[in-house]
């Protein structure tokens, strides 16, 4: 075998190779792309309910606080 042939066998080898991943990468895409997208939703539907949350405990810290001071000064 020449050298030549040697160079088109690798070639075409490198060529097959290189089409088989090209097949495993489109597979792979195809199927995340296929999952559903809900967990993202659920995440941010979680982090809204916190913050409201936070918010809600906030405002209820600054009332007892004011209550508190009313208290204090009611006197």
């Amino acid at each position: 075998m020449g050298m030549k042939d040697q160079f088109q066998d690798k070639a075409e080898e490198m060529k097959q190779q290189a089409k088989k991943k090209m097949g495993e990468n489109q597979d792979e895409a195809s199927e995340r792309s296929s999952q559903p997208r809900e967990p993202g939703r659920k995440d941010r539907e979680r982090g809204q309910q916190e913050r409201e949350r936070g918010q809600q405990d906030t405002d209820r810290m600054q009332q007892e606080a004011q209550d508190r001071f009313d208290q204090d000064y009611d006197v």
